[in-house]
C-alpha cells in the first residue's frame, strides 16, 4: 500500500467518524453517505478509534477539506481557516458549525487568550451550546455591539450570557440599543462612561469571534427585531450583500455607507481592520454573504461546513 493510499485511509476514516461520532449517523447511514458497504464503514469508524482520533471532538486531517482550506486561506490572505464535513441537511448547518466553533474558542483558551469580542447570532449561540463547563477566571469576553432591540420579546440570542456561565469568566455587555435612533443619539450613548469603558475594551479584545448576516427578508437582524425589513431594503438598494458587527458590504467587499450604519452601535470599521478577527459562518443562503466579507480582507479566519466552502471557492473562481 502506498503513502497515499494510507493518508487516504486515514483521512476516509476521520470523515467516516466525523459523521457517526458528531453527526449522530449509526453506521449504516455512514456506509450510505460515503458510498461504502456497511462492513468498510464499521472498520473505518473502528481504525479512527484505534488510531486516537476520537476524543471529545474529532482530531483527525480530512483530506478534501484540508484542500479547501488551504485555497480559502491563499485566495483570501486569511491566516486560519477550518472546513467541516457536512452533517447538516438544513439550509443553516448549526450543527457542524456550532461543533467546530466550539472548538476553536476551546482552543483559544487553551492557548490563553486573554480578551475575546463576541458577536451574536444563531451560529456563535450554537457554538457556546457546544463549549464544556470549564472555569477560565483569566479570560474576559467583551460585547462588540449593542444587543438591546425595539422588540423585547425578539432580542438576540444573548451569546456574552451563555459564554459567562460555561467559562465563569468575566463578561462585559453593551447594554444600549443596536441601532440608535439618529447618529446623534448613538454619539451620546457611546458617550456614556459606562459605555465608553466597554467599548475600549472590545477595541483591545485579543480575538473578535463574529458571526455573517446576510442582507435579505430572512437574515437574523430582521428576524430578531434588530432592524426593521425597510430599513434592510435600503441597504439591500445600495448593493449590500454581507454584514458583520453592523457594516455593510458589496459583493466586491466595499463598505456601503448607509444612514443605517450610521447610527449602529458597534465598533468602526477604523477599530476593526489590523484586529484579529474570526468568523464562524455557513449555509446555503450565506454564500454570497460570506464571500463578500471575505473580499473585504478585513478577517483573519473563517470556520465554515464543507459545502459552503466548495461554494465560496467557485464564487471566488468566478470574480
Amino acid at each position: 500500500m502506498s503513502v497515499g493510499e494510507i493518508d487516504g485511509e486515514s483521512s476516509m476514516a476521520a470523515r467516516a467518524a466525523w459523521l457517526h461520532y458528531a453527526g449522530g449517523f449509526s453506521q449504516a447511514e455512514v456506509a450510505r453517505r460515503l458510498g461504502l458497504n456497511n462492513l468498510k464503514a464499521h472498520r473505518l469508524i473502528s481504525k479512527a478509534n484505534k488510531d486516537g482520533l476520537v476524543k471529545v471532538y474529532i482530531d483527525g486531517n480530512i483530506g478534501e477539506c484540508i484542500a479547501l482550506e488551504t485555497e480559502l486561506c491563499a485566495r483570501h490572505n486569511l491566516q486560519t481557516c477550518q472546513v467541516v464535513p457536512d452533517i447538516d441537511d438544513t439550509d443553516l448547518p448549526l450543527r457542524s458549525l456550532g461543533i467546530a466553533g466550539a472548538q476553536a474558542i476551546k482552543i483559544e483558551l487553551e492557548n490563553k487568550c486573554r480578551s475575546i469580542g463576541i458577536g451574536h447570532g444563531r451560529t456563535l449561540a450554537a457554538c457556546v451550546d457546544n463549549l464544556p463547563h470549564k472555569p477560565t477566571p483569566n479570560t474576559h469576553f467583551v460585547s462588540l455591539l449593542g444587543g438591546l432591540t425595539r422588540k423585547f420579546l425578539a432580542s438576540p440570542h444573548d451569546v456574552i450570557h451563555r459564554l459567562a456561565d460555561r467559562t465563569a469568566a468575566e463578561a462585559y455587555v453593551m447594554p444600549v440599543p443596536f441601532i440608535a435612533n439618529s447618529p446623534e443619539d448613538r454619539e451620546v450613548l457611546l458617550g456614556q462612561r459606562g459605555i465608553t469603558e466597554v467599548f475600549e475594551l472590545a477595541r483591545k479584545t485579543e480575538l473578535k469571534l463574529v458571526g455573517i448576516g446576510s442582507i435579505n427578508t430572512e437574515a437574523s437582524l430582521v428576524s430578531t427585531g434588530m432592524v426593521e425589513e425597510d430599513e434592510l431594503a435600503l441597504v439591500q438598494a445600495a448593493g449590500g450583500v454581507g454584514e458583520i458587527l453592523g457594516h455593510f458590504f458589496d459583493q466586491s467587499g466595499s463598505a456601503i455607507a448607509t444612514e443605517l450604519s450610521g447610527r449602529t452601535t458597534t465598533l468602526s470599521l477604523d477599530d476593526l481592520r489590523g484586529s484579529r478577527i474570526v468568523a464562524v459562518a455557513g449555509g446555503r443562503n450565506k454564500t454570497e454573504a460570506i464571500n463578500a466579507i471575505l473580499e473585504s480582507r478585513l478577517l483573519s479566519g473563517l470556520v465554515t461546513d464543507e459545502r459552503t466552502a466548495r461554494a465560496l471557492t467557485l464564487a471566488s473562481g468566478q470574480s
